[in-house]
């Protein structure tokens, strides 16, 4: 599979590793309920009625069957005879007290949900043969050889069918992988099957197309995902009724002619094969509404598609396309066009060595799954696919090190002073941080980071070498299959680099980067954010080769208006241009831009359409409309340059338009946010702290709902990416200041528009009263990002006055629940404390594997069946009263209660909460120091024991 990310695309390829995900399609209406219906009756053995609501029929025999005690996976059906019941009855595959009606009803017949269920449809004929001559629709799986050639031989008799499935990946082995099917080909006699309209044959081992099926004249969809087709034969141009046609998956390396026959055909997936070349005949497709050619070899599309007149959507990406054909922008109909992960617009690169291929040598390097507490491992010669835990992988080549090498790896939280974020760049991972520094691979080592799903842009990992920031080549893929980031879910997105030596690497968004060579010969450089987006460079525009890069940022139409005022303005996508050397061209370089959203060349009013230039070094934006020759077609606006800088393409009444271009430029790199502040209904003392982008807010309420309640969410502020932000509590409300964010009183939070910017703390009154406590907590802006404009930097708050919003809290003057009372207090001045209020915070963290935490901490099941029990309705009473227990449990028990607790939390999979608790103890430790030093009880050779001094 290629590298590039389609969600679509990669939807499909998941039905190869989960049956229990999305279907591609069932396409018989009904069908996905009846599946459910009928596997809930099998799990708890009861009889079915029928699925379609209709009465049992009296007059069709009722099949009772049972399992023998020494049954296996390939039981064979046979006729038992019964004393009580004149009634023919099965034995297994099938599951007991199903009834007739409950497998064939209303000319269905479903035995895929059955393990080797195709060997009773044999038996069926004998007995129901009636009812079986009627059937139109027939489900069967493949993973069974017995079953699958039984139920061969009965099909052709079956001439009323209209719908017909023999899939694989119906059932998993025990380690969860789906089961291949079996069928390798169709018997002659399927001819017969003339009323034939659906026929899906998908996830099985066909390596040509069964000459049987260019028999069925009425076949309208033919799915053949995921088999092992390498060619198609010309005569499928026989089929004529075809309007569906699914190749997912293959290993095709051409289409013959006769795909330009299939006059009525609609849908044409052939996306995940090896396709080098497509015939020029596929523009006869006059009906085709859908195309996907992703995950190809392609280097060049056919002109021929501009015929394509019905095409709505066409998928390009992750091919080999440098260009993409003019006449694909003329189709009155397409309304999209994916061409991503192409290089679109750069010069042809030499063909690969043909000797090893990376995926052979990959397929022979062994393999090292780490655990959460395993920080250190080993390479030999023979080199090693490493598995980190979070999903990351590292692997390294054969001969990149000379000798076994011991090496260590380590992942952190984003910390403003380690990541470098560029203009409108997004964070998109943790640190990952890989030792020893700077020592050198003899061959190159590619390391993947997870990371989460970004918004529309490039995705690209950044390395740190102790002094600068780097950006690497980054390609993207998913993970692999045996490795996944959360326990039996999809393997994570990764953003992969080749390097020679390790330091610290963090994966980040950024707008789409292209970039092409420009020689004196001329190039063209197409936008792959776009392809409306083009850069034509003339012959002799320079005297020597250089580098052009293109970026491209979308601004929300909505946005636009708010900001003028005026309901009828917009702007096209903003263009940021750059080159190296940065000289002037020789000759005008012509720049083909989208008109902005809702104008149109014959309707466009020239004196309001403005060309905007903006110089990244000023921050400042001029109107050049009549400074440059600007013309519109029926959707492009196209104009001439000489050197590169910002363009950015207006439509609006105002006159001067600078500086509303201004702050529209600003709001691209800043986020309006709103800030939480929510208390536990069960809990008031439990408080949780959030700041999330506005157009979160309301839907992360909802979530918490059940949960909290608190005051609405602040007013709108302005936050730019990575910067510090504080809240402190006020007016009688007070929180530990033992913890390691907590800065002079008040918590210190960094914003990262794709993290959560979540803490929970535990708070009380400062002083004992009665009645309840009416206090507030207070957001104040911190360190400013480095490199602002100063325009942008000028938008703060100053240093006296950098207040932010004020959210109400009242709690009451008690302890948690009645429940909880006494201070408790673990580990010693030297290792440092762990207090009742860190106990409290990191409860608020624990989820669904607390019981697993409680028995690593010595509690036993018991004990945790009563906590359970005694706040059933209270998930988090049952955190603390665990918590709370082991640790009245520790007191007086000596040294080492903390480091148990971090034992069971890493040992539990909660190394997150394992680093707070180390951080936590470590603060107090190092305060404990302090004050030794103070009063002089420090000496060179001793930890400062209080006792002995």
């Amino acid at each position: 599979m290629e590298r590039g990310e389609n969600k679509e695309v990669e939807d499909k390829v998941w039905l190869a590793t989960s049956d229990g995900g999305r279907e591609e399609e069932d396409h018989i209406d009904g069908f996905s309920d009846e599946r459910r219906v009928m596997m809930m009756g099998t799990e708890v053995g009861l009889a079915l009625p029928d699925f379609f609501g209709k009465p049992q029929l009296k007059e069709s025999p009722l099949l009772r069957l049972s399992f023998s005690s020494d049954h296996t996976d390939t039981w064979a059906p046979s006729i038992l005879s019964s004393s009580s019941s004149s009634f023919p009855c099965l034995s297994p595959p099938l599951p007991p007290s199903v009834g007739l009606d409950g497998v064939l009803a209303e000319g269905r017949l479903v035995l895929d949900v059955y393990r080797g269920g195709g060997e009773v449809l044999p038996v069926f004929w004998e007995c129901v043969q009636e009812q079986m001559r009627g059937l139109q629709y027939v489900r069967l799986g493949s993973e069974d050889e017995g079953a699958l050639e039984s139920a061969l031989h009965v099909l052709p008799r079956l001439t009323q069918l209209r719908s017909l499935a023999i899939r694989g990946h119906r059932f998993h082995d025990p380690q969860g992988d789906p089961l291949p099917g079996l069928l390798s080909s169709l018997p002659d006699s399927v001819s017969s099957l003339s009323l034939l309209v659906h026929l899906d044959l998908s996830f099985n081992r066909l390596s040509s197309l069964p000459p049987c099926i260019l028999s069925l004249s009425h076949l309208s969809e033919l799915l053949l995902c995921h088999n092992r087709l390498t060619g198609l034969p010309e005569s499928l141009g026989a089929l004529a009724s075809l309007r569906r046609v699914s190749l997912l998956g293959n290993k095709l390396v051409d289409l013959p002619q006769g795909v330009g026959l299939l006059c009525r055909l609609e849908e044409l997936d052939v996306s995940f094969n090896l396709l080098e070349r497509l015939p020029e005949e596929l523009g006869q497709l006059q009906n085709l509404q859908t195309l996907e050619l992703s995950n190809n070899r392609l280097r060049v599309l056919p002109e021929t598609l501009g015929s394509l007149r019905s095409l709505r959507q066409l998928v390009i990406q992750s091919n080999d396309l440098r260009s993409v054909p003019e006449c694909l922008h003329s189709l009155p109909l397409l309304d999209k066009l994916d061409t991503r992960n192409n290089p679109l617009g750069r010069p042809p690169t030499p063909p690969p060595l043909a000797h090893v291929t990376p995926v052979q040598e990959r397929s022979e390097i062994p393999e090292l799954h780490l655990g959460l507490e395993q920080h250190s491992f080993q390479v030999s010669p023979a080199g090693c696919h490493v598995f980190l835990p979070g999903g990351a992988e590292l692997l390294f080549p054969r001969r990149c090190v000379s000798l076994v090498t011991q090496l260590q790896w380590a992942e952190r939280r984003p910390d403003r002073k380690w990541v470098w974020l560029e203009e409108h760049d997004i964070l998109l991972s943790r640190q990952l941080e890989l030792c020893p520094h700077g020592a050198t691979f003899e061959k190159p080592v590619e390391v993947c980071i997870p990371y989460r799903k970004a918004r529309k842009g490039d995705v690209a990992v950044r390395r740190f070498d102790g002094q600068s920031w780097t950006t690497l080549p980054t390609l993207t893929r998913r993970g692999s299959e045996k490795h996944s980031c959360r326990p039996g879910g999809r393997p994570a997105r990764l953003a992969c680099c080749s390097v020679l030596q390790f330091s610290w690497f963090v994966a980040v968004s950024r707008p789409f980067l292209d970039s092409c060579s420009v020689s004196p010969e001329g190039a063209l450089l197409v936008s792959q954010f776009n392809p409306g987006i083009k850069l034509t460079f003339p012959p002799e525009c320079t005297t020597v080769t250089r580098t052009v890069t293109l970026q491209v940022l979308q601004v929300a139409l909505s946005e636009v208006q708010d900001l003028t005022g005026d309901p009828e303005a917009s702007a096209s996508p903003l263009l940021c241009l750059s080159q190296t050397p940065s000289i002037h061209f020789l000759q005008p370089i012509r720049v083909q831009v989208p008109l902005p959203p809702g104008v149109t060349g014959h309707m466009v009013d020239m004196s309001r359409l403005h060309l905007m230039h903006g110089d990244p070094a000023a921050h400042t934006w001029t109107d050049i409309t009549s400074q440059v020759s600007l013309y519109v077609t029926h959707i492009y606006a196209v104009f001439s340059i000489t050197h590169f800088s910002w363009y950015w393409l207006w439509y609006t009444t105002h006159r001067c338009v600078s500086g509303v271009v201004r702050k529209m430029y600003q709001r691209l790199k800043q986020f309006r946010v709103r800030f939480l502040a929510l208390q536990r209904k069960s809990d008031p003392e439990q408080v949780l702290l959030q700041c999330l982008p506005s157009d979160k807010a309301e839907s992360r309420l909802s979530s918490l709902s059940e949960q909290y309640e608190g005051p609405q969410p602040s007013e709108l502020c302005i936050l730019l990416e990575g910067e510090q932000f504080f809240a402190g509590f006020e007016r009688g409300i007070d929180i530990s200041a033992d913890r390691p964010d907590c800065k002079d009183g008040r918590l210190s939070f960094t914003f990262y528009s794709h993290l959560k910017n979540i803490k929970e703390v535990h708070v009380c009154p400062t002083h004992p009263q009665q009645g309840t406590v009416r206090g507030q907590v207070s957001f104040y802006r911190g360190e400013v990002p480095n490199d602002l404009p100063e325009e942008v930097a000028s938008k703060r708050k100053g240093h006296d006055n950098q207040w932010m919003a004020t959210l109400p809290l009242r709690i009451p003057n008690a302890d948690c629940d009645g429940n909880i009372s006494g201070e408790l207090n673990l580990g010693d001045p030297e290792s440092g404390y762990l207090t009742q209020t860190n106990l409290l915070s990191i409860s608020l963290r624990i989820n669904q594997e607390w019981q697993n935490i409680g028995i690593s901490l010595g509690i036993s099941y018991d004990q945790l069946e009563r906590i359970r029990n005694q706040h059933r309705d209270n998930f988090g009473a049952q955190v603390l009263a665990m918590l709370f227990h082991w640790a009245r449990g520790q007191q007086g028990a000596g040294p080492g209660a903390v480091q148990r607790l971090i034992k069971a939390l890493v040992d539990s999979g909660r190394r997150d909460l394992a680093e707070e608790v180390e951080d936590i103890v470590t603060l107090g430790k190092r305060k404990y120091e302090e004050s030794l030093k103070r009063v002089g009880l420090e000496t060179p050779t001793t930890s400062g024991d209080p006792q002995s001094s």
